[in-house]
Parts: C-alpha cells; structure tokens; sequence
C-alpha cells in the first residue's frame, strides 16, 4: 500500500522543516543523484531512486542506500516513466528537458529540481554558506580549485563542490558548516536550478559545446541562457570575460540584488571596475578604493603554474571572485602560488630532443582546443574524438598558422580535417586509425600517434593533445586518453 499524496507544499521546505511523508522520485544515480537520496533520507522523506546505467559502483550504492530505506532501480528502462507515488523529482544533470520522465512531471505539476536546487533549499537557515559560483564552456574546474586554494590561503574552511569536486547536498549538510563554498555549475546543472542566488558568480566564456544535447536552430543561445542563470540574484559581484561579450550581454540581462557590480577581467591592461595584466602583473582596479587611480598588485606571472593565457584568464576569474568575498591581496598571491592543476591539462609529458610533449586532453571541445594551442608556437597538433556537433573552421582560421602538422584520431576526425582542407590547406594532416578496443587499444593508438608526431615535428616544436573532442569513442575516458599519450611518449623518449 502506497502513502497518501504529501499535503505539504513541497517548495516551502527546507533543512529545518519535516519532510516526512514527501515521496521523492531521484533520477540518476551517479555522485550527486546518491547524495541527493543519502540527504532526503535523512531529512525524512520516502525515496525512490531510478538509474539506467549499472556498475559496480552503483550497485554498491543502491545496497548501501537500500538498507538506509530507499526502494532502488538500476536497469535498462527504468527512467522511462515517473513512478506513479511521486511530489517531487530530483534529475541528474545528464537529463534532456524533453525526457519522458521530466515531460510526465511537468504534465502532473510535480516539482523538478536539480541536486543543485535541492542543495540550495537545503543550506542552513542560521549560517548558510555564501556560494561562490563559476560556469563556462572551458576552464570551470581549473577556476573553482584556484578559487578553493585563495580561500584556503585566507585561512577559510572552503571546499570546491558541485561539477567538481564534493556533492552539493553533502556540502551544505556537513555537520561542520563550511566558511564559503566555492562552486563549479554546468549549465545542464544550471537548467535545473530555479532560486540560487550566489553571493558573487562568474561565466568564464560561451562557445559551442554540447550542440548534441542543445540541438535545434536555438541550441546555442539555450546554451548561453543556461549559463547565465548563474547571475540571478547575485549580490555582490557578476564577473564576466572582457574578450568574450556574450558574457557581459548575460550580465545586463541578470536581475540581481540591487547593487551588485558587474567586474570584468581581462588579459590586457584593465580599466577601472576590472582586473587584469599589466607587464607581467596581475592587477585589481575593482576591490580598492582609490581604483580610478590606482591598482592593487596581487601576484605575477611567474607566480602562476602556467603562462598560458587561459590559465592567467582562470586565475583573473578566480581572483575576482575571492576578491569580492573581501580576500586580501596576500591570500590571492598565495593561493595562486599553491595551486597546481588536475592532470591533462597543459601538462609537460616530456622535453626531449628539443621537442616539448604536452598533454592536454582536458581540452574536450574546440574552444578548449583554440585556447591551448594559443599557447604554444610551432604546433604538432593531436586531435579528434566524438566532436558533439562542433565545427573547428574557427579554431582554425585563429590557430592554423601556428601548425607543422596535424594528427588525426577517433570517429569526427574528418570534421577537423576538413576544416584544415579548407582554412589551412598547407598543413600537412595524418590519419590514425585503430580497431582494437580496451586498454592495449589505447595504448597502441598512441604510440601510433606519437611515431606519426615525432617524424612530423622539428626541434623547438611541441607536440600538443588539445584533441577538441570528448574520448568516449575510444578511450574510457579524456584521463585516459592523456595517460595513453604520456605512456607513448615516455617509451618514445626512452626508446
């Protein structure tokens, strides 16, 4: 026998209220959807989770949330309908909008919520942790862990959550509430997410990604709408990208709290209001008082892991954000002196026979890829995957001038070398084809690659996996992907 219907609106609760009786229907059952059902649990509330995929993992997950008192299942099909018991549905970001399980709840005025939403339903009512908040097509995670590490230095209990990271509901529920939370959104995240209101946010850029799931004539301004949700509600800083105005347009359509600043940064010389770089320094003419003036020094160049410019446009962003949350210069020095980036992103594999090696595997779409190969100069570029609807005339119309040659991989190689046949038709381009799968596959495919590579390059040039492309198609994953390349590399180099 079911429960009744919750006579309880949904929308009005929140961590101190009961939410026994509510019947929440989970979607999803990576990272965020178990924590979502581990919380609600907790909280009170009758849970019933539904997942497609299964693994280990997962099953681990569904016994453990099992015994705690949720009915799960994991199997083909069964997210294809909306459980009959059901006031409120909780949806991984993974979900199109048009899902039959999404379109049901809509039809019976069912909440939907994201594990974003949730989570901010979810803060503490007497402490809630300002949200320091960061989108954008590339260059998200680098900016919340630099964000994470300035905090850190300032000697706040932060933690960097959300897309990266702890899961949001597991953030605002730790029994130790945290100073500030530094979080990463994606915009499927963010299409789910309806009350948020960051203390201060930030949309590093819009390019096209994601055009298979944003598909139609509208895909990318949906896209680009999706990001800027991120301005609602801000209170105090909206930090946008001087050099991308899709940014700043998102800005002047945000309705926030009345005298939030719009702060832009910017890789030149800032006006004032910005931040930005001036002979090697990175400079804030937004959080001073005297900013008509003059500008505060807040670290160099060489303070930072990386002079690649869209790292130093990370560590503007991130800088901002701290900034904005009353962080001294002194903490952002220093925490962007700790900082290291996560692996595959423009990371040196090896420099021998004065050819450089970087992976760059993270680079997962073609903006990613134009930014890293601005980076570096002459170019030996590794690229190709699943492309997911991007185009690369762009990329390399910006970048071809840079490149000795090209190599190609995976399904959507012919898009790039197509677009090099037409923009960059001196540049010469090799094929690499495999139809070995799992782990020796990975691994033969790029020493394939690198042999192709180091014939190809000459001394002073780097040989760079920027691939513009996810992996999936051969190669568990991007991490994989670059592990696959420095292993080659290594034997390449060791011979």
């Amino acid at each position: 026998m079911g429960l009744p219907p919750v006579t309880t609106d949904v929308d009005q609760l929140g961590r101190a209220d009961s939410w026994e009786g509510v019947r929440a229907v989970v979607a999803g059952f990576g990272t965020s959807g178990a924590a979502a059902v581990d919380n609600l649990l907790h909280l009170g509330a009758s849970v019933h989770a539904v997942a497609e995929s299964v693994s280990p993992r997962i099953l681990e997950r569904a016994e453990l949330l099992e015994v705690l008192g949720a009915r799960i299942e994991v199997h083909e099909g069964a997210t294809a309908t909306l459980p009959e018991e059901a006031d409120l549905l909780v949806v991984s970001p993974g979900f199109r909008p048009d899902a039959p399980i999404i379109a049901a709840a809509r039809e019976r005025g069912i909440p939907v919520w994201g594990e974003v939403e949730l989570a901010w339903r979810l803060r503490d009512p007497q402490s809630p942790a300002p949200w320091l908040c960061v989108t954008g097509t590339n260059g998200k995670t680098t900016t919340v862990q630099m964000l994470d590490s300035i905090l850190r230095a300032a000697g706040l209990r932060s933690v960097a959550a959300g897309n990266v990271g702890l899961p949001l509901t597991e953030a605002v529920m730790d029994p130790e509430p945290y100073d500030v939370i530094a979080v990463e959104l994606s915009s499927f995240q963010l299409r789910y997410t309806d009350t948020m209101a960051a203390e201060s946010a930030a949309v590093l850029n819009v390019a096209e990604d994601h055009l298979d799931w944003y598909d139609g004539p509208s895909g990318m301004d949906d896209y680009a709408r999706d990001k800027g949700r991120i301005y609602q509600g801000v209170q105090r800083a909206c930090v946008y990208n001087v050099a991308d105005p899709r940014t700043e347009e998102l800005v002047r359509e945000a309705e926030v709290v009345e005298g939030a600043r719009a702060i832009g940064f910017t890789l030149g010389t800032p006006a004032v209001g910005m931040l930005g770089v001036v002979e090697d320094i990175l400079l804030d003419r937004a959080f001073i008082e005297e900013r008509s003036t003059s500008a505060a020094e807040l670290c160099t160049l060489d303070d930072l892991a990386s002079r690649a410019p869209h790292f130093v446009a990370n560590a503007l962003a991130a800088a901002a954000l701290a900034r904005a949350h009353g962080i001294s210069q002194a903490a952002v020095r220093d925490g962007l002196r700790a900082f290291r980036p996560d692996g595959h992103r423009i990371a040196v594999v090896a420099e021998h026979d004065e050819i450089t090696w970087v992976d760059d595997s993270k680079a997962t779409n073609p903006h990613a890829a134009a930014s890293s190969l601005a980076a570096f100069e002459p170019v030996v570029w590794v690229a190709g995957g699943l492309a997911k609807g991007a185009a690369f005339d762009d990329l390399v119309r910006s970048v071809g001038t840079r490149l000795r040659a090209a190599v190609l991989i995976g399904r959507d190689r012919g898009v790039i070398a197509d677009a090099l046949s037409r923009h960059a038709p001196d540049v010469p381009v090799i094929e690499v084809e495999t139809t070995e799968t799992g782990a020796i596959g990975e691994l033969d495919l790029m020493r394939r690659v690198v042999a192709a590579a180091a014939e190809a390059a000459q001394p002073g040039d780097t040989v760079l996996l920027a691939p513009g492309c996810a992996s999936m198609d051969q190669f568990t994953d991007y991490a994989a992907r670059g592990d696959a390349f420095a292993a080659a590399v290594q034997e390449h180099v060791t011979g």
